[in-house]
């Protein structure tokens, strides 16, 4: 099962408003283990970054100025994605600025049907908790140290590690077939015969028991019993 992680970095809140994306960070999933494959771009917004988003992301106008527009990369990003299931922390925000920039381009949107939202998992499996990615972060044990500004492929790998924490995932692949001890390679499994046991077990219940159970039946149920009933 391939499913792509999936992080933006933009000039502000809302497209709507003239916003676009400045970097999209992708992180490569297989049957929920990272394979090290990535895709990241920065993007040139065909606009100023506002200062109070380069507080957030640190991603100047200077270091835009060169890079390519999104029309550019379109291509190279569908064909990263294929049809693979995106896991997004807040995937709402995320799946709204790239079908802007795919509108543009007159290609169809993705559908919010196709995303795995991460804070929608967290809802479900720690209700009351903090949402954020810094706080999941937290929760779990997941080294935040080099997360001195957002990034979107920094970003991108840190929903990775938060989204296998939730679903499990860093287990799927654990060796639980016998092991040669020699070689210490697994090993196929080989027929069993069931063991038969040498005496019978006791019986838990005496002979006394049994036959005060038969007279109760007989005497205070009679053909009142359910399992008498036609």
């Amino acid at each position: 099962m391939r499913e792509i992680v999936l992080d933006t970095e933009t000039t502000g809140l809302d497209p709507a408003d003239g916003h676009r994306i400045i970097e999209i960070g992708c992180v490569e999933l297989m049957d929920h283990l990272p394979t090290g494959v990535t895709f990241q771009r920065y993007l040139n917004p065909e606009r100023l970054v506002p200062i109070e988003s380069q507080r957030v992301h640190g991603i100047t106008d200077e270091h835009l100025a060169d890079k390519p527009f999104f029309a550019h990369i379109a291509d190279d990003l569908q064909d990263f994605l294929g049809d693979a299931p995106l896991v997004i922390h807040n995937a709402s925000f995320d799946l709204k600025f790239l079908n802007s920039e795919f509108h543009r381009l007159s290609r169809p949107p993705i559908p919010l049907a196709r995303a795995i939202d991460t804070i929608e998992i967290a809802k479900a499996k720690i209700p009351g908790a903090r949402y954020s990615l810094d706080e999941l972060c937290k929760r779990f044990g997941i080294d935040l140290s080099v997360r001195t500004k957002h990034g979107a492929l920094l970003d991108a790998e840190l929903t990775a590690r938060v989204y296998l924490e939730l679903v499990g995932g860093r287990q799927t692949r654990l060796m639980l077939a016998p092991k040669d001890r020699e070689t210490g390679t697994q090993v196929a499994d080989e027929p069993r015969v069931a063991r038969v046991r040498p005496h019978e077990l006791p019986q838990r219940v005496i002979a006394a028991e049994m036959e005060a159970h038969a007279a109760f039946v007989a005497g205070e149920l009679g053909g009142d019993a359910i399992w008498n009933w036609r």
